[in-house]
């Protein structure tokens, strides 16, 4: 048995175990104090306080009902007298003159029963709003004198703007608004209005049922003409905007992956003996893909001016790079001995690469591909948005409008529809090509190296 003599003492050891301790405990109570600090540090220089100061939730609660909701505009030209009536305040989408809503009586004075006993009165001269449990709102546009607003007495609500050009009223039944030249209504409904059939449509209003019997009674081809020429909700403007990002992702993509395969040969010491040719093809990758997506578009948008097949060339260039760094490191990792075993059966250089190092290479790269290609489609939506092609365009007009947030939502599910579809498209087609059909066991494993057997 062998001893170790030591000149250590209890109270040394004692100290030792001590400062052991102490650094412990100032790791471990330490290391949170410092996260603290930075927090408070970013809570104050990144003003996180103002922005929630700043919030309006009264817009924010509108905008989420906007999404789900529509609103009908009843509005009335203060100078002619003549009264309108349409869906989202839009021309596609007005009534015939002369027609309103079941709600709207017109006349010499058009009355809107907006229900619940609140009324809104179009007078010859005056707008008038009964509202219960407050009283009646009485509005004068003029020329001159802008807006003459007479209230009940008392102090004046929040939900009630005034001012000399402008009156304001917003309340659970609907909204007035009456500036100089213009009175309009606003009253909300559930659902996404005339998303089906327009109102010029003879298939408007009908029910299901009534639909399925004109279907079969041979009107299926107008049906369907109706619902994908709809002037409100595009259908078939959205549906080749969907085609065209995922058009935009594949070109990319794809092209990406046939562009850097080559180039990822250049950059690896086990296929390309040249060090300065290496550096130089990876200085390349680093450049191509250390510039964001956004960045080669916009570049590119003004080089090749906008549309699908920029957004395309942008996802080509940045993949490029990503794919090279990928595809690069995937060939120096191969089994040389799977190539060494090609080569003795007297394959060139050409076979050699086919037939022992794709093989080993393949799953690798098409996992990276799918998974780049479902990427893609998400950014493939952006890119759009600048590049004026695809799903992202018709989004950013929606959003830049600010008043048909119900199409912002339908597009928004549209996209999330569509990543999903191309995550189960990538993870069906993955396990197709790398692991075979179900059932079956698929091996990427070098061929049989007969066929080059010299004779």
């Amino acid at each position: 048995m062998s001893t170790f003599a030591t000149n250590l003492t209890v109270d040394d050891l004692k100290a030792e175990a001590d400062r052991l301790f102490n650094r412990k405990r100032l790791v471990n109570f330490g290391l949170p104090a410092l996260v603290f600090v930075y927090l408070v540090y970013v809570f104050f220089a990144f003003d996180v306080s103002g922005p929630v100061a700043r919030a309006n939730w009264a817009n924010g609660k509108t905008l989420v009902a906007d999404s789900y909701s529509y609103k009908t505009h009843i509005a009335r030209d203060n100078r002619t007298g003549e009264v309108s009536a349409a869906i989202e305040g839009e021309r596609k989408g007005a009534y015939p003159e002369g027609q309103a809503p079941e709600w709207v009586a017109l006349g010499e004075t058009t009355v809107i029963d907006l229900e619940k006993g609140h009324v809104v009165r179009f007078g010859a001269q005056t707008v008038e709003y009964d509202i219960p449990g407050y009283g009646t709102i009485r509005a004068t546009p003029t020329r001159s004198a802008g807006v003459q607003a007479e209230l009940p007495e008392g102090e004046v609500p929040e939900w009630i703007n005034v001012s000399k050009n402008r009156l304001s009223v917003t309340t659970d039944a609907g909204r007035l608004t009456v500036t100089r030249n213009r009175s309009e209504v606003f009253r909300y409904f559930t659902g996404w209005e005339l998303f089906w059939f327009t109102l010029d449509s003879p298939y408007f209003g009908k029910s299901f049922p009534e639909l399925a019997g004109l279907t079969a009674s041979g009107e299926a081809g107008a049906i369907f003409n109706d619902f994908w020429t709809n002037k409100m909700w595009r259908h078939q403007d959205v549906a080749w905007a969907i085609f065209e990002t995922i058009l935009m992702a594949f070109l990319g993509t794809f092209g990406a992956a046939i562009v850097a395969l080559p180039l990822a040969s250049l950059a690896t010491r086990n296929f390309n003996r040249m060090r300065s040719i290496r550096f130089a093809t990876r200085r390349v990758f680093d450049f191509v893909r250390g510039v964001d997506a956004l960045i080669w578009t916009v570049v590119l948008a003004r080089a090749f001016g906008p549309g699908p097949l920029t957004g395309a060339l942008a996802i080509l260039v940045t993949d490029t790079g990503t794919f090279g760094k990928i595809f690069s490191e995937a060939l120096e990792n191969v089994d040389q001995k799977q190539i060494e075993g090609v080569q003795s059966t007297g394959a060139n250089a050409p076979q050699r690469y086919r037939f022992g190092v794709i093989p080993q290479v393949t799953p690798v790269l098409l996992s990276q591909l799918l998974y780049f290609l479902e990427s893609n489609t998400r950014s493939a939506t952006v890119i759009g948005a600048i590049t004026g092609g695809g799903i992202g365009l018709l989004l950013t007009q929606a959003i830049i409008t600010q008043k048909d947030w119900e199409e912002v939502a339908y597009y928004i599910i549209l996209i999330i529809l569509m990543v999903m579809l191309m995550d189960w498209f990538s993870g069906w087609l993955r396990r197709r090509l790398i692991q075979g059909e179900p059932g079956k066991k698929r091996s990427l494993r070098t061929p049989d190296p007969k066929p080059f057997l010299l004779p």
